[in-house]
């Protein structure tokens, strides 16, 4: 999951999670705060930021109510740039823009990767210095990027998959009551 399993309700605690589950996170809304920190550190007179994101996805979301907190922590002024939809990608630019934007996190969202390029291609062509939740964006040009390393994280998901396919089956109890029905 990219969301706080605890948040969701799908564990107790990430130390106690309890039950029969088990799984992967990547803290996505935990390092939101985090990537506006070093976005800061790398572009320290820039005090009015955009965050670009999908408001149709709750992780998103999160992410960006997350980055909010952590930009009165740094006193930085925080623009929301919400896609719904392809056209809203390059009229969050012009947005960008008219309203003196100096930097922008981009927050991963469905869809991004049809995107990808021209969102490098426009932050570049406007100049804003980009912080980015996904790391293959660095590989095609994006400034940064603050993210799990997620091919580490799929070898992992590979080898708890081994695990549990050489596990023994677990006896399965069958009680020897049948269900009654009544019409």
């Amino acid at each position: 999951v990219s969301d706080d399993p605890v948040r969701n309700g799908l564990i107790a605690s990430l130390a106690r999670p309890g039950g029969n589950i088990t799984g992967f996170t990547d803290i996505a809304p935990d390092l939101a705060g985090k990537r506006l920190e070093l976005l800061k550190e790398t572009v320290p007179s820039a005090s009015r930021v955009a965050v670009l994101w999908s408001s149709g996805s709750l992780v998103a979301h999160t992410q960006f109510k997350e980055s909010a907190t952590a930009a009165q922590f740094l006193g930085i002024d925080l623009q929301s740039l919400e896609v719904r939809g392809d056209e809203d990608v390059n009229n969050s630019f012009r947005v960008a823009a008219k309203t003196g934007v100096q930097a922008l996190i981009v927050v991963t969202f469905g869809g991004f990767s049809n995107h990808r390029d021209r969102i490098v291609d426009l932050t570049v062509k406007n100049r804003l210095p980009a912080m980015y939740a996904g790391s293959q964006v660095v590989d095609v040009g994006g400034l940064m990027s603050y993210a799990p390393d997620g091919p580490a994280r799929l070898r992992r998901v590979a080898v708890y998959v081994d695990k549990f396919s050489k596990a023994p089956s677990l006896p399965i109890s069958l009680s020897s009551s049948r269900p009654s029905s009544s019409f």
